[in-house]
C-alpha cells in the first residue's frame, strides 16, 4: 500500500512509519516543518512539507495523490494552547477528511485520544478539556463521512518499550499503553478492512495485537460505529 500519514513527525506518526516501510509499504509523512525532512528519510519515509493549518483542500488532495490509505496522528502537542487544539487536532483532521473524499481515498484510520466522545470532567483545565472537544469534533466529523473510517482512542501514552500486548473494546479504556504498541496497533487496523466503522478503545493488556485486532473486527456488533 501507499499510506500517507498527516503529523509525520510525531511520536506515533514515526514509529508507525518504520513500521510500514520496513514491511515494504510506500509512506509519505505530512509535515509542517522542513527541518524535519531528514529525520523521515532515514526512517524510509517521503517527506511532504503540507501543512495542515495553512494548506488549501487541493493542497492536501495532491499531497494525497496516489494513496490507498491516510492516518491522521497529527496534534498541536504538549504546550500548546486551547487555540491550536481546535485548528489541528479538529480542523487539520477535517481538511485531511475532506482531502481524503476529494482524491477517492476510502481507507482513514484516526488517531484520537482516551476521553473523546464524553464531556471532559469538570475538574479538567482549559487547555485539556480543548483538546478532548477538538478531538470528539473530529471524530464525529470523520464518522458522518462516507470513508472506510475506523477511530482509534488510546489510553494514557508512554514512551515504554512496546509488548505487542494490548487489550482493545469498545469502552473507555483506563491504564496506559506504550507508543510502540499505539503504531503496532495502526499497522493492523490497516490491514484488517473489517474494522471500518469502529470506534475503539486501546490499552495495554494481555492479547497479541494482531489477535486483539481480529476480535475487535469480529465483535462488531458489540463496538461503537456503523456496526
Amino acid at each position: 500500500m501507499k499510506i500517507a500519514i498527516a503529523g509525520g513527525h510525531g511520536q506515533i506518526a514515526r514509529r508507525l512509519g518504520r513500521l510500514l516501510t520496513a514491511r515494504g509499504d510506500r509512506v509519505i509523512g505530512l509535515i509542517r516543518n522542513p527541518g524535519h525532512s531528514e529525520d523521515l528519510v532515514a526512517d524510509g519515509v517521503q517527506p511532504v512539507v503540507c501543512d495542515l493549518e495553512a494548506a488549501s483542500c487541493d493542497e492536501v488532495a495532491d499531497a494525497l495523490s496516489g494513496c490507498d490509505a491516510v492516518v491522521f496522528a497529527a496534534g498541536a502537542g504538549p504546550g500548546s494552547g486551547a487555540a491550536r487544539k481546535h485548528t489541528v487536532d479538529h480542523q487539520a483532521a477535517v481538511l485531511l477528511t475532506e482531502a481524503a473524499l476529494r482524491t477517492g481515498i476510502r481507507r482513514y484510520v484516526m488517531v484520537s485520544t482516551r476521553g473523546a466522545g464524553s464531556p471532559p470532567p469538570a475538574h479538567a483545565d482549559e487547555v485539556w478539556a480543548a483538546y478532548v472537544h477538538a478531538k470528539t469534533a473530529a471524530d464525529e466529523h470523520l464518522m458522518a463521512q462516507d470513508l472506510d473510517w475506523t477511530v482509534l482512542r488510546p489510553a494514557a501514552l508512554t514512551d515504554d518499550p512496546g509488548t505487542g500486548a494490548v487489550r482493545i473494546t469498545a469502552e473507555r479504556s483506563v491504564g496506559e499503553i506504550s507508543r510502540d504498541d499505539v503504531a503496532r496497533v495502526l499497522v493492523a487496523l490497516l490491514d484488517t478492512p473489517a474494522t471500518t466503522g469502529l470506534v475503539l478503545e486501546v490499552a495495554q493488556g494481555s492479547d497479541p495485537v494482531t489477535g486483539a485486532v481480529a476480535r475487535a473486527a469480529n465483535h462488531r456488533t458489540g463496538a461503537t460505529g456503523r456496526g
